[in-house]
């Protein structure tokens, strides 16, 4: 496939592209931004590199010029687009102060915001998680590793450094935790926001949202919290502390 890499010892042809002059460059930025719009409405597979040329009133070749592929092109989308998004600790001082959790709520209760202000970047991004082949999808899992966008790593740091989470997990795992189980568990909150009849009960999300969260981050706390210290074992700390 042209521009994408189909083993793991070449890589793509996207990634070895020379320093291009600020006059290309404002001319690749017009080209990401119109692009963007057009995967956002078509999807991944319905987009047309030829329409997105048209629209710009330029020629199909000199997107291939730039991007290589159809392919490159949209990883280059993906990648304005996840980078667009907060990071998890870019949050008011007050909810940073409550804590790891504290945050993690934060965000999860903001999904609908993702929807109705970002509906576009989130549209991108959904598009790179499961709307693309698996050959494109490893670049972009290689990407979000390597520049960890939403700052979860950051996260994991803040909240070991509080004492909220087990020290005796390795951080790449509750790294890999959070993004598996924060990203599926706040895709399905903005899937049923964009198509309802994706659940089963029609209004059931709205009505049960908060309780759902709650009950997900106390689940999560199980998984990688610090365990909370068992009432018995409280007072018998405070007794010696008496003696």
């Amino acid at each position: 496939m042209p521009g994408i890499a189909s083993n793991r010892v070449a890589p793509p042809l996207y990634q070895r592209q020379p320093k291009f002059r600020p006059r290309s460059e404002a001319k690749r930025a017009r080209i990401v931004e119109a692009a963007t719009q057009h995967f956002a409405e078509h999807g991944y597979h319905d987009a047309r590199v030829g329409d997105i040329a048209a629209a710009l009133g330029i020629a199909k070749g000199s997107i291939f010029q730039h991007f290589g592929s159809k392919d490159g092109l949209f990883f280059e989308v993906y990648k304005r687009a996840v980078r667009s998004f907060a990071k998890y600790l870019d949050v008011p001082l007050e909810v940073r102060q409550a804590g790891f959790f504290a945050v993690l709520r934060y965000w999860l209760v903001r999904t609908e915001h993702l929807v109705h202000e970002d509906w576009i970047p989130y549209r991108i991004s959904l598009l790179g998680n499961y709307g693309t082949d698996l050959v494109l999808k490893r670049e972009i899992n290689r990407f979000l590793i390597s520049e960890d966008p939403y700052g979860t790593v950051g996260l994991v740091r803040f909240g070991l450094e509080r004492g909220e989470l087990r020290d005796d997990l390795d951080l790449e795992m509750m790294v890999s935790i959070i993004d598996w189980m924060v990203e599926r568990f706040q895709d399905a909150l903005l899937t049923a926001e964009l198509d309802p009849g994706l659940f089963r009960r029609q209004g059931e999300l709205s009505e049960k949202k908060d309780a759902r969260i709650q009950q997900f981050l106390a689940m999560l706390q199980r998984a990688i919290g610090v365990p909370p210290v068992p009432v018995i074992a409280r007072n018998r700390v405070r007794g010696n502390q008496r003696r």
